[in-house]
């Protein structure tokens, strides 16, 4: 079983930064591939970025492409999520997810979820 633990969220202006973090347990991650998710109030969760199990390959929903960056570290067995230049639309709960699949798919097909952390960007 993997079991994974989101950090970093926090409330913050517009234009600022913040950088999520994934932390997983249980085993080792670093044949999985690792994902980022968003639920706002009243909203379906969807995704966000994804990262290959190597970290070479990355891909991004083009709501956040060129301000969100994915990057894994292997050897900590934790995921991050580096956001730039946010906006009050990217406010939501954020969750990381982890599969042994490719890491292109759907959100149903991720198997391990974390429980979240609250994004809250002001205007």
């Amino acid at each position: 079983q993997v079991q994974l633990v989101e950090s970093g969220g926090g409330l913050v202006q517009a234009g600022g930064s913040l950088r999520l973090s994934c932390a997983a347990s249980g085993r080792t991650v670093s044949d999985y591939s690792m994902g980022w998710f968003r639920q706002a109030p009243g909203k379906e969760r969807e995704f966000v970025a994804s990262i290959s199990w190597s970290g070479s390959g990355t891909y991004y929903a083009d709501s956040v492409k060129g301000r969100f960056i994915i990057s894994r570290d292997n050897a900590k067995n934790t995921v991050y999520l580096q956001m730039n230049s946010l906006k009050p639309e990217d406010t939501a709960y954020y969750y990381c997810a982890a599969d042994r699949g490719g890491f292109v798919r759907t959100i149903s097909q991720w198997g391990y979820w974390g429980q979240g952390t609250q994004v809250t960007v002001s205007s």
